[in-house]
């Protein structure tokens, strides 16, 4: 299966949706009037992809008719696809340029951190380079024990600690046993907990200063891993973690459980942060490298 059929499979029901929902408010169409942007605002909506990129989607469309003298369907509908991709726009690639580098991995309990993990460090071994799994999740139960079977899925190292133990601890020692065993990339889990956001700030700021200590000039990559199936919610999450630890990249995951996908767009618009990774199926090449043009086409196709 291609890159964008995998999109397409795993997009089905937001694809679904948002045609349902854009072709229906096309259906009637005769010109490019105020009723039918409105209309187009509230089928963008539906599609999660949020109030205000809604809106600003749409007054960029009204500003583009007016100048291109738009008259058909396929031209509103090219259009439209365009202004999102627009939106999207940043380095969606990860910057992984020394040995080792470092990926912190971060997000609330349940959105599949450690499954991300898992899937990266497969990628990576899989291109020729050795990886080694942080477990600083000592505070969920079995977490460690869930990155170790993927550790050894996957021919990766770890390094743990019991549960409860520093995680900033688990960051410095598996930095130690990166640089000893010439490792390539550190991906290090982290708790999700969000219920007291002081301590999580103060919790990531630690992890970040040992990293900066023990790896001054490191190429360094923050991902918040985020459920598309929590819809709004998710930019809230978004909002927080982003003020926690500058974040360089999102993934979205469980893309293929939700009919409302279009929350990477609003997500991505409202922070001016890269999604880099979407997952849209259980196996591990179903994480996919993020392509805004790809997904658009998959969105609305």
């Amino acid at each position: 299966m291609s890159f964008f059929d995998k999109i397409r499979e795993g997009l089905k029901k937001t694809k679904q949706s948002a045609q349902n929902n854009v072709n229906a408010v096309l259906a009637t169409f005769r010109t490019v009037d105020e009723d039918l942007l409105s209309e187009l605002e509230d089928s963008l909506i539906l599609a999660d992809i949020g109030a205000e990129t809604a809106m600003t989607t749409v007054d960029e469309l009204r500003e583009r008719s007016k100048l291109r003298n738009i008259h058909t369907k396929e031209d509103i509908k090219a259009e439209l696809c365009d202004i999102l991709c627009e939106k999207m726009k940043g380095d969606s690639a990860l910057h992984l340029d020394t040995k080792p580098s470092v990926i912190l991995v971060v997000g609330v309990n349940g959105v599949g951190k450690t499954t991300t993990i898992g899937k990266l460090g497969q990628k990576f071994v899989s291109e020729g380079k050795k990886v080694l799994f942080a477990a600083a999740d000592t505070f969920r139960a079995a977490a460690a024990d869930q990155l170790e079977v993927w550790a050894e899925r996957c021919s990766a190292d770890i390094v743990r600690h019991s549960e409860g133990a520093d995680p900033s601890a688990v960051i410095f020692d598996a930095i130690s046993a990166a640089k000893a065993r010439g490792t390539d990339v550190v991906i290090c889990d982290t708790a999700g907990r969000l219920h007291n956001k002081k301590n999580l700030m103060n919790e990531l700021a630690k992890m970040n200063r040992v990293i900066e200590r023990e790896l001054p000039g490191a190429s360094r990559e923050t991902l918040l891993v985020i459920d598309a199936t929590t819809g709004q919610n998710g930019v809230n999450q978004a909002e927080s973690f982003n003020e926690a630890c500058t974040l360089t990249g999102i993934v979205l995951t469980k893309l293929d459980g939700t009919a409302k996908g279009g929350i990477v767009i609003n997500i991505s618009s409202r922070l001016g942060v890269p999604v880099k990774f979407i997952g849209v199926g259980e196996s591990a090449d179903d994480l996919l490298e993020f392509d805004a043009k790809a997904f658009v086409e998959a969105f609305f196709e």
